[in-house]
C-alpha cells in the first residue's frame, strides 16, 4: 500500500516489464536519482530478472506481477508489452499504488476508461510517459490554446513519422544493437499483439494533440498501408470531434535512419501539429523546433525554442512522476485523461480500417 505524501522521503519504486526501454532508459535515470529506491522488478525468466535486479541495484526480482504489487511500495512503473498495460495497471492500482504506465495506457477504451476511474477513485496518480507532453513549449503550446489564443479550434492537421521501418516488420532495431534487451518483434510487429504504427509510435502526436487542445473525439475513418508482417506502417486518420471540429492524421514509419542512428536515438521522428481555431494557428514542428500562434489580427507569438529542445525527453516524465508522489508538484502533463483519447482515437481507426466504414468512438 502506497504511504501518504507526507510520509515519503523517497519514493519506494517497483518497475513490471524490465524490456529494452526500461533497462536502456529508464532505469539508467532512476538508479541515479536519490529520490527513488529501486525496490522491486518483475519480467519473465528467471535469469533475464535476476541480472536486472542485480545490474539496478533492485531489492527484490520476480517473474509474477501479482506478486510484485503486494509488495511495500509506493509507485509502480508499468513497461510490458503493448497489450499488458491494462492488467498490470489495473493490479497496482488496486494494490493502492501510484502509477506511471508507457503507451498505449490500454489498447481498449473501456479499459482504458476503467484506470482512469480506478485512479480516481483511489486517489493515485495515473501517468501516461509520451515525453513532448511534459516539454516547455508543449505547456505553452497549451496554456495559449486553452486561454484562446486561436480561438476555438475548428480544424487540426496531426502529421507524425519514424525511422522504425526495420522494427514495424519484424527485425531488429538498429538502434538497440548492444543493448541488454532488444524489443521483441512480438510487440511492434505482430498484429495479433497490438503492433504497428499506431499503437506503438502515433499514440505520441495524438497524446500532444489532446494534450495541447481540449477535443474530444466522436467519430473516426481510417485507412492503412502494411508491413511485411501485416501490422501498418502508414495511417490516415479523420477525426469528427464532438464540437464538430475535424482533425488529418498522418503516421509512417518509414523515414529514413539519421546517420549514425546507432549512436543517435533522437533524431528519427518528425511531429508537426497546425491548429486551425476561429481566430488563428498554432504551429508545433518538434522537427524544426518551431512552436508559433499566427493571429487574424497579427498579434502573433513565437515561443523561444533553442537547438536539441526537440529531442525526445525521455527522464521528464519520470521527473514529474517522481515530484507528484512526493507532492512537489500538482502538474501532470499527461494523465489518465488525456491517455484515454488517444486509445479512444486508435480502436477507432483500427477498427475502421478493418471495417471500411466511419466508427464511433467508444
Amino acid at each position: 500500500m502506497a504511504r501518504s505524501e507526507t510520509d515519503i522521503q523517497r519514493v519506494r519504486l517497483g518497475l513490471i516489464g524490465a524490456g529494452w526501454w526500461a533497462t536502456a532508459i529508464q532505469l539508467p535515470f532512476l538508479v541515479q536519482c536519490p529520490d527513488v529506491e529501486l525496490v522491486a522488478v518483475c519480467r519473465l525468466g528467471d535469469a533475464e530478472v535476476e541480472v536486472v535486479r542485480e545490474r539496478f541495484g533492485f531489492q527484490y526480482a520476480t517473474t509474477d506481477y501479482q506478486d510484485l504489487v503486494q509488495q511495500s511500495l509506493d509507485a509502480i512503473i508499468v513497461a510490458s508489452p503493448h497489450p499488458w498495460h491494462y492488467t498490470h495497471a489495473r493490479a497496482a492500482l488496486e494494490a493502492g499504488h501510484h502509477v506511471l504506465v508507457e503507451k498505449p495506457m490500454a489498447t481498449h477504451a473501456v479499459d482504458a476508461r476503467e484506470l482512469v476511474t480506478l485512479a480516481n477513485r483511489k486517489q493515485r496518480h495515473l501517468m501516461v510517459p509520451q515525453g513532448w507532453n511534459f516539454t516547455p513549449y508543449t505547456r505553452i503550446a497549451r496554456q495559449l490554446v486553452r486561454s484562446g489564443a486561436i480561438g476555438e479550434v475548428r480544424h487540426v492537421v496531426c502529421q507524425m513519422a519514424s525511422a522504425v521501418a526495420d522494427l514495424m516488420a519484424g527485425e531488429s532495431l538498429i538502434e538497440t544493437e548492444g543493448a541488454l534487451f532488444r524489443p521483441p518483434a512480438a510487440t511492434w510487429a505482430d498484429p495479433a499483439n497490438a503492433g504497428g504504427y499506431g499503437w506503438g509510435q502515433l499514440v505520441h502526436a495524438l497524446g500532444v494533440m489532446f494534450g495541447i487542445a481540449d477535443l474530444t473525439p466522436a467519430h473516426v475513418f481510417a485507412l492503412a498501408g502494411h508491413s511485411p508482417t501485416g501490422v501498418d506502417y502508414y495511417d490516415a486518420i479523420s477525426i469528427r470531434f464532438a464540437n464538430g471540429a475535424t482533425a488529418a492524421v498522418s503516421g509512417a514509419a518509414t523515414l529514413p535512419k539519421p546517420a549514425g542512428a546507432q549512436h543517435d536515438r533522437g533524431k528519427g521522428y518528425q511531429i508537426d501539429i497546425r491548429m486551425f481555431g476561429t481566430e488563428g494557428v498554432l504551429l508545433f514542428d518538434i522537427e524544426r523546433e518551431r512552436v508559433e500562434i499566427r493571429r487574424v489580427d497579427g498579434q502573433n507569438t513565437t515561443v523561444p525554442m533553442q537547438s536539441g529542445d526537440g529531442d525526445y525527453p525521455a527522464a521528464a516524465p519520470l521527473e514529474q512522476f517522481i515530484d507528484l508522489i512526493l507532492g512537489r508538484t500538482q502538474e501532470n502533463d499527461m494523465d489518465g485523461a488525456v491517455g484515454l483519447k488517444t486509445v479512444q482515437v486508435l480502436e477507432a481507426a483500427y477498427t475502421s480500417a478493418q471495417s471500411g466504414r466511419l466508427e464511433a468512438v467508444l
